[in-house]
């Protein structure tokens, strides 16, 4: 595990985060449509994924998020692979980003990346679009219990840091960082929420108050939103530079409109104009800045040429 750290990157300015995974597996070849999503790569495909992560790698970013979104034992078990080869598959998806950057950095010396273990929500587990929604319910043993295996797997291999990306539900949230916090005590993370407008979660909670729960907890690197349209990341930076003094993270999608009864995505008019945005997130105080579904490395080679 390198030396460097959010802390040190950010002394350099923001950090560029990487772009969509399921976008160029499926440029690759890789079939995309089924619960597994872009997780159906670990099968078979696994050189797809250390491409992806090196193509982002060249467009710029300094963080690379596992290929675990959507790789729970659970939906593997689901989709008929044994539970021993389920979790086989969740570690190697962790060590295929460390060795990607291990590759890149020996022929770019002064390259230095973090790794973030991606913990997608329980809603997407369930593969119906309910990341988006917030529309299911567990108790807090429930939400532990599920996140608790796909933590221990990739906190064996070892990352930087964990991303809890894509999150719509506050409590499920204090589960999850209630669970690292107990068991995982030096375990760094950034929160990342799923709005349904810029001053609210998915579930009806403020943003401001759940950022604001979060930046009090030990070991937060981050608090943010991602997956939300480009039109509502200034104004939800506008929310949480208003409640909390930790740094901002967003990764918005590309534009690109989402059917999850098709499980695929439209193009609109506002499709990758994130020279348009980033100027005023970069005002508004985000710190980190990546892309979420449907951006590409020319979205994120923007991104850094507009962050430097």
């Amino acid at each position: 595990m390198q030396a460097v750290t959010v802390k040190k990157l950010l002394k350099q300015g923001p950090i560029v985060l990487d772009g969509a995974m399921a976008t160029e597996l499926e440029k690759r070849g890789v079939q995309t449509d089924s619960a597994l999503w872009s997780a159906t790569a670990m099968l078979d495909h696994p050189e797809a994924i250390a491409a992806v992560h090196r193509s982002y790698f060249d467009a710029g970013a300094r963080i690379t998020i596992t290929n675990t979104y959507q790789a729970s034992v659970p939906a593997f078990v689901q989709a008929g692979i044994a539970a021993p080869r389920a979790r086989q598959l969740i570690q190697d998806a962790v060590s295929i980003a460390k060795q990607a950057r291990t590759d890149y950095a020996t022929s770019h010396p002064d390259f230095q990346a973090l790794i973030a273990g991606s913990i997608g929500s329980y809603g997407a587990y369930l593969a119906d679009g309910s990341e988006y929604t917030g529309k299911y319910q567990l108790d807090e043993a429930g939400y532990q219990d599920f996140h608790r295996e796909r933590l221990e797997l990739i906190t064996q291999v070892g990352v930087d840091l964990l991303a809890l990306e894509t999150m719509p539900k506050f409590d499920e949230v204090q589960a999850l960082v209630r669970l690292i916090n107990q068991k995982w005590p030096e375990q760094h993370y950034w929160v990342s929420f799923s709005i349904a407008d810029p001053q609210t979660l998915c579930d009806g909670t403020p943003l401001a108050e759940a950022a604001a729960w979060v930046a009090q907890q030990p070991n937060v690197e981050a608090v943010g939103v991602n997956c939300t349209t480009l039109e509502n990341i200034a104004p939800a930076l506008t929310t949480l530079r208003a409640a909390v003094d930790i740094p901002l993270i967003v990764y918005p999608n590309s534009g690109d409109e989402y059917d999850p009864i098709t499980k695929t995505w439209q193009p609109t008019a506002r499709s990758h104009q994130f020279d348009s945005y980033v100027p005023k997130w970069l005002a508004n105080g985000a710190q980190i800045i990546g892309g979420c579904c449907r951006t590409t490395p020319e979205d994120i080679a923007t991104i850094a040429r507009l962050v430097k």
